[in-house]
Protein backbone atom coordinates (compact mmCIF):
# COMPACT_ATOMS: atom_id res chain seq x y z
CA UNK A 1 0.00 0.00 0.00
CA UNK A 2 2.86 2.57 0.96
CA UNK A 3 4.61 1.27 -2.60
CA UNK A 4 1.11 2.45 -4.40
CA UNK A 5 0.70 5.66 -2.67
CA UNK A 6 4.77 6.66 -3.25
CA UNK A 7 3.97 6.32 -6.73
CA UNK A 8 0.98 7.45 -7.17
CA UNK A 9 2.86 11.01 -4.86
CA UNK A 10 5.63 10.83 -7.51
CA UNK A 11 3.66 10.66 -10.55
CA UNK A 12 1.61 13.94 -9.31
CA UNK A 13 4.91 15.30 -8.74
CA UNK A 14 6.41 14.85 -11.98
CA UNK A 15 2.91 15.90 -13.49
CA UNK A 16 3.02 19.24 -11.88
CA UNK A 17 6.59 20.08 -12.90
CA UNK A 18 5.61 19.23 -16.71
CA UNK A 19 3.32 22.16 -18.30
CA UNK A 20 3.38 23.66 -21.80
CA UNK A 21 3.26 27.36 -22.13
CA UNK A 22 -0.16 28.84 -22.97
CA UNK A 23 1.51 31.13 -25.19
CA UNK A 24 5.06 32.17 -26.58
CA UNK A 25 6.87 34.50 -24.64
CA UNK A 26 7.82 37.85 -26.69
CA UNK A 27 11.30 38.70 -26.27
CA UNK A 28 12.45 41.33 -24.31
CA UNK A 29 12.49 44.91 -25.82
CA UNK A 30 16.67 46.07 -26.65
CA UNK A 31 17.20 49.32 -26.37
CA UNK A 32 19.38 50.08 -29.04
CA UNK A 33 22.13 52.73 -29.17
CA UNK A 34 23.44 52.23 -25.39
CA UNK A 35 26.22 50.84 -23.99
CA UNK A 36 24.33 48.63 -21.53
CA UNK A 37 26.39 50.28 -18.58
CA UNK A 38 24.21 51.69 -15.52
CA UNK A 39 23.64 55.26 -16.24
CA UNK A 40 25.21 55.18 -19.66
CA UNK A 41 23.66 57.09 -22.47
CA UNK A 42 27.14 57.17 -24.55
CA UNK A 43 26.08 55.17 -28.37
CA UNK A 44 28.12 52.01 -29.06
CA UNK A 45 29.58 51.99 -32.48
CA UNK A 46 29.40 48.27 -34.34
CA UNK A 47 31.26 47.92 -37.41
CA UNK A 48 29.23 44.91 -39.86
CA UNK A 49 30.82 42.13 -39.72
CA UNK A 50 31.61 40.51 -43.39
CA UNK A 51 30.31 36.85 -42.96
CA UNK A 52 31.87 35.54 -46.56
CA UNK A 53 35.10 33.00 -45.39
CA UNK A 54 37.88 34.22 -48.02
CA UNK A 55 39.58 30.33 -48.28
CA UNK A 56 39.75 27.84 -45.88
CA UNK A 57 42.86 28.91 -43.97
CA UNK A 58 41.63 31.74 -41.64
CA UNK A 59 45.37 32.38 -40.94
CA UNK A 60 45.30 34.25 -44.34
CA UNK A 61 42.11 35.92 -44.09
CA UNK A 62 42.95 39.41 -45.06
CA UNK A 63 40.56 41.18 -42.87
CA UNK A 64 43.01 39.67 -39.34
CA UNK A 65 45.54 42.16 -40.79
CA UNK A 66 43.56 44.92 -42.38
CA UNK A 67 44.05 48.09 -39.83
CA UNK A 68 41.03 49.11 -41.27
CA UNK A 69 38.85 46.20 -40.07
CA UNK A 70 37.79 45.77 -36.30
CA UNK A 71 39.59 42.18 -36.69
CA UNK A 72 42.95 43.64 -36.54
CA UNK A 73 42.11 44.31 -33.06
CA UNK A 74 43.19 41.77 -30.47
CA UNK A 75 43.12 43.11 -27.50
CA UNK A 76 40.66 43.99 -24.62
CA UNK A 77 41.61 45.97 -21.86
CA UNK A 78 39.82 45.58 -18.14
CA UNK A 79 39.19 48.13 -15.50
CA UNK A 80 41.27 47.62 -12.26
CA UNK A 81 41.11 44.27 -10.52
CA UNK A 82 38.46 43.41 -12.89
CA UNK A 83 37.64 40.87 -15.58
CA UNK A 84 34.79 41.86 -16.55
CA UNK A 85 34.68 43.11 -20.44
CA UNK A 86 34.12 46.87 -20.95
CA UNK A 87 31.28 47.89 -22.92
CA UNK A 88 33.73 50.05 -25.67
CA UNK A 89 35.26 45.91 -26.25
CA UNK A 90 32.39 44.49 -27.22
CA UNK A 91 31.96 45.39 -31.24
CA UNK A 92 35.69 43.77 -31.12
CA UNK A 93 34.71 40.80 -29.25
CA UNK A 94 31.17 39.97 -31.75
CA UNK A 95 33.37 40.76 -34.45
CA UNK A 96 36.23 37.93 -33.52
CA UNK A 97 33.48 35.50 -32.56
CA UNK A 98 31.53 35.90 -35.40
CA UNK A 99 34.89 35.28 -37.36
CA UNK A 100 34.99 31.66 -34.89
CA UNK A 101 31.99 30.86 -35.71
CA UNK A 102 32.50 31.26 -39.42
CA UNK A 103 35.75 29.37 -39.62
CA UNK A 104 34.95 26.37 -37.49
CA UNK A 105 38.90 25.20 -37.77
CA UNK A 106 40.09 28.71 -36.65
CA UNK A 107 42.10 28.26 -33.27
CA UNK A 108 42.84 31.23 -30.70
CA UNK A 109 44.93 31.61 -28.10
CA UNK A 110 43.66 34.27 -25.39
CA UNK A 111 46.66 35.37 -22.94
CA UNK A 112 45.31 37.04 -19.65
CA UNK A 113 47.24 39.92 -18.41
CA UNK A 114 47.70 42.02 -15.38
CA UNK A 115 49.65 45.05 -14.03
CA UNK A 116 52.59 44.12 -11.68
CA UNK A 117 50.63 45.88 -8.68
CA UNK A 118 49.56 42.41 -6.09
CA UNK A 119 51.76 39.23 -5.62
CA UNK A 120 52.47 36.53 -9.06
CA UNK A 121 50.18 34.43 -7.58
CA UNK A 122 47.23 36.62 -7.19
CA UNK A 123 48.18 38.71 -11.09
CA UNK A 124 48.15 35.00 -12.85
CA UNK A 125 44.84 34.04 -11.24
CA UNK A 126 43.77 37.87 -12.29
CA UNK A 127 45.22 36.87 -15.57
CA UNK A 128 43.17 33.72 -16.10
CA UNK A 129 40.25 35.24 -15.15
CA UNK A 130 40.32 37.76 -17.47
CA UNK A 131 41.02 35.03 -20.47
CA UNK A 132 37.90 33.05 -19.04
CA UNK A 133 35.79 35.51 -19.10
CA UNK A 134 36.52 36.33 -22.35
CA UNK A 135 36.50 32.58 -24.07
CA UNK A 136 33.46 32.42 -22.27
CA UNK A 137 31.98 35.26 -24.56
CA UNK A 138 32.92 34.13 -27.32
CA UNK A 139 31.66 30.88 -26.60
CA UNK A 140 28.70 32.00 -26.36
CA UNK A 141 28.73 34.08 -30.01
CA UNK A 142 29.13 30.95 -31.73
CA UNK A 143 32.64 29.60 -31.05
CA UNK A 144 33.21 26.04 -30.29
CA UNK A 145 35.08 25.40 -26.95
CA UNK A 146 37.53 23.31 -28.63
CA UNK A 147 38.62 26.16 -30.61
CA UNK A 148 39.79 28.53 -28.20
CA UNK A 149 42.22 28.32 -25.36
CA UNK A 150 42.70 30.74 -22.84
CA UNK A 151 46.09 31.22 -20.44
CA UNK A 152 47.23 33.44 -17.65
CA UNK A 153 50.58 35.38 -18.03
CA UNK A 154 49.62 37.58 -15.01
CA UNK A 155 52.56 40.47 -15.14
CA UNK A 156 54.88 38.31 -17.25
CA UNK A 157 54.56 40.14 -20.54
CA UNK A 158 54.55 43.94 -19.96
CA UNK A 159 53.99 46.45 -23.14
CA UNK A 160 55.80 49.10 -21.24
CA UNK A 161 57.35 49.53 -17.56
CA UNK A 162 56.83 52.66 -16.11
CA UNK A 163 55.30 52.98 -12.70
CA UNK A 164 52.29 54.77 -14.01
CA UNK A 165 48.67 53.90 -14.72
CA UNK A 166 48.86 55.01 -17.86
CA UNK A 167 51.26 52.07 -18.58
CA UNK A 168 49.27 49.85 -15.55
CA UNK A 169 46.23 50.17 -17.75
CA UNK A 170 48.41 48.49 -20.93
CA UNK A 171 49.15 45.75 -18.88
CA UNK A 172 45.30 45.33 -18.40
CA UNK A 173 44.35 43.30 -20.68
CA UNK A 174 43.60 39.64 -23.18
CA UNK A 175 45.24 39.28 -26.38
CA UNK A 176 44.23 37.23 -28.98
CA UNK A 177 46.26 35.22 -31.14
CA UNK A 178 45.31 33.33 -33.75
CA UNK A 179 46.78 29.83 -35.17
CA UNK A 180 49.55 31.44 -37.03
CA UNK A 181 50.79 33.47 -34.35
CA UNK A 182 51.39 30.97 -31.59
Amino acid sequence: MKRILAIVAVTAFLSACSSTPDSEQAPAPVEEGKTGAPGSTAPVTRQPIETTPIGGDPNKDPRLNDPKNILSKRSIYFDFDSDAIKPEFVPIVEAHGAFLRQYPGAKMLIQGNADERGSREYNLALGQRRADALKKRLILLGAKDGQIESVSLGEEKPVCTDQSEECWAKQRRDDMLYGGQF
